[in-house]
């Protein structure tokens, strides 16, 4: 192709400021996407040529595995969401679910997702288990009303997404289908030139079984990641569990009351009573909010130098009470508090408060549901609050199976953590961007939407559900984030949108104009995917230009054409080398052949 007449460029020469990362940035000044509205974009047409190479990649592998391509809508009815009970937590309060109402007052919703529409149409298409196994996928837009959109493609309202359903008629052919599928996953990201880690995930409103996520390692990350350096285990911090370190011995000689006058962080109470803060154990109070409107209150203790993991936390109190949770929230609102709680006595509140605390004209339910996390059940003595404002106390031999709290792990993980008891190897933190997500869905979605099957006995069964997601948006800027410079992009070669770009110094100078179309054609000849530069423009300009886009190799027609010779870069390590036109192709194919191994 050629930039003046089929590829116009538009790059940028300053950066937008409302770019917070740097694959943010470089996508927007190297022209690739257009900000219409806060997280929606323009894919231009270089853009697109990176989407539609990814697309293939995604293709090729899942079709050698035997899936199948189908396209799905993009407006869902309600009343699908509604029986598989998603309806609500999808589009009330926070919800990520763009929905409306057509002319007949019907509710509809945008899909950020397409279980509930692919499990119709299976219970319809699958009567038997000679059907079995099947898998479905698209690659189309999805849609997220995220509340505070960000980092460009990583975080926007509007995506491009690979989404893949498959259907069994065991639980057991699902667990092997999904490890077949992970190892198509991990094909796919070496195909596309970027290095992922494979980790433990948590499944979210999504599913019910296993699940594992696919990273980018990545400074601009907004996951955290903890792993082995051997490999042996590696899960998002959601998901993440671990052997915390030992407390460190509390005084012997402490006991009774504490006073602690304006005292209410951990690190206060620490500071000022010469104590540690795996001496003291934390109480964290939640509210949790049900589609039935039924709010509970939520009593979480923890070790104070610990921090409770508000997904596991989630989890356990979605299991504990139906119908299915909402919404957790924080108490720390003095309107919540002076509404429902009587004399409460926030910022010094131990294990032992009281159900009495709850005002008999609330609407909340009369007890609170109590945590504790291992790391604090293990504390034979400890320092929490006295219930009373200013004061803290000494607890000992404090019982908690008897004040009906329950032993659960809902802390987080963290570096520098231990596996299990008798393994010295520590864990390790990064930051990643999830690029792909794969789950083991069980029967959550075919029980509640009445998919079923004929199995071998003639006997009606649910059918076994898999989910398998991959951000074609998102990879296209992770793969930035693990490949550019201070100069600009430096694309992997097997999504790049164009593989090599000739850029001629002079085109007014005949000799230059021509060698420069003769390569080009006979690039074009040899399939080779190339840009022609064909502006009259200053030298320095199509430079910076092709810097700043990234693609792979950079073929410059300058003075040496007299001499039928050319420069061949490679921009991944700006290595230059001179060479005679005569030897241009077999030598670019050469060299970018080794870059085509080298990624994969």
């Amino acid at each position: 192709m050629r930039v003046t007449t089929s590829f116009p460029l538009g790059t940028l020469r300053d950066t937008p400021s409302e770019a917070e990362i740097i694959s943010h940035q470089l996508l927007l000044k190297a022209g690739y996407i257009r900000r219409v509205n806060s997280g929606i974009y323009a894919y231009m047409p270089i853009m697109l040529r990176v989407i539609e190479k990814i697309s293939a990649l995604i293709e090729k592998e899942l079709n050698r595995i035997g899936c199948t391509k189908l396209l799905l809508p993009q407006l869902h009815p309600a009343d699908l969401w509604k029986k598989s009970e998603r309806w609500e937590g999808y589009t009330a309060g926070e919800g990520i679910m763009f929905n409306l109402k057509d002319r007949q007052g019907k509710e509809f919703g945008l899909a950020p997702t397409h279980e509930e529409v692919i499990t119709s149409i299976a219970s319809e298409i699958i009567n038997s288990y000679k059907q079995l196994p099947q898998c479905f996928y698209q690659i189309q837009t999805k849609f997220r009303d995220e509340i505070r959109p960000r980092f460009g493609l990583m975080r926007s309202r509007e995506f491009i997404m690979k989404d893949g359903y498959s259907f069994h008629s065991s639980e057991e052919d699902l667990a092997l289908f999904y490890e077949k599928m992970g190892n198509a996953y991990e094909n796919i990201f070496k195909s596309c030139g970027l290095q992922t880690v494979g980790v433990e995930a948590d499944s979210g409103a999504i599913g019910e079984g296993a699940s594992k996520e696919f990273m980018v390692t990545a400074d601009a990350g907004e996951d955290s990641i903890l792993f082995t350096q051997s490999g042996s285990y590696a899960a998002n911090i959601e998901k993440a569990v671990s052997i915390p370190s030992q407390p460190i011995p509390i005084r012997s000689d402490l006991s009774g009351w504490l006073e602690t006058p304006q005292q209410k962080t951990i690190l206060e109470v620490c500071k000022n009573n010469s104590l540690d803060p795996s001496h003291v154990i934390k109480v964290v109070l939640f509210l949790a909010i049900f589609e039935n409107k039924t709010e509970v209150p939520i009593l979480a203790c923890i070790r104070g130098d610990q921090h409770v993991n508000e997904v596991k936390l989630f989890n356990l109190i979605n299991k504990l009470h139906k119908p299915n949770l909402l919404n957790l929230r924080k108490i720390e609102d003095k309107k919540i508090i002076e509404k429902n709680l009587v004399d409460f006595p926030l910022g010094f509140i131990g294990p032992d408060l009281e159900n009495k605390t709850i005002k008999t004209s609330s609407n909340w339910e009369k007890t609170w549901t109590k945590i504790i996390d291992h790391s604090a059940r293990s504390l034979s003595k400890f320092v929490s609050g006295g219930n009373k404002v200013n004061f803290h106390k000494v607890f000992q031999e404090f019982n908690f199976a008897s004040k009906n709290f329950l032993i659960e792990d809902i802390r987080n993980a963290k570096e520098g953590d231990r596996i299990n008891i008798n393994d010295e190897e520590e864990l390790k933190e990064k930051k990643g961007i999830e690029i792909g997500h794969i789950f083991q869905l069980g029967q959550k979605y075919s029980e509640k939407l009445n998919a079923k099957f004929s199995d071998q006995d003639g006997q009606l069964k649910n059918l076994w559900m898999g989910c398998y997601g991959i951000g074609v948006t998102r990879i296209a800027q992770a793969a930035i984030e693990q490949n550019h410079d201070q100069k600009g992009i430096c694309w992997p070669i097997q999504i790049a949108p164009f593989e090599v770009i000739i850029i001629p110094t002079n085109l007014k100078d005949p000799i230059q104009k021509d060698l420069s179309e003769r390569i080009y054609n006979n690039l074009k000849i040899n399939k080779i995917d190339v840009l022609l530069d064909d502006r009259d423009d200053r030298a320095g300009v199509k430079f910076k230009d092709a810097e700043l886009i990234g693609i792979p190799f950079q073929i410059i027609v300058g003075r040496n054409s007299i001499n039928e010779e050319v420069e061949l870069l490679c921009r991944g390590n700006n290595t230059k080398s001179k060479i005679s036109a005569d030897k241009l192709l077999e030598t670019f194919i050469s060299e970018s052949q080794i870059m085509y191994n080298k990624k994969t």
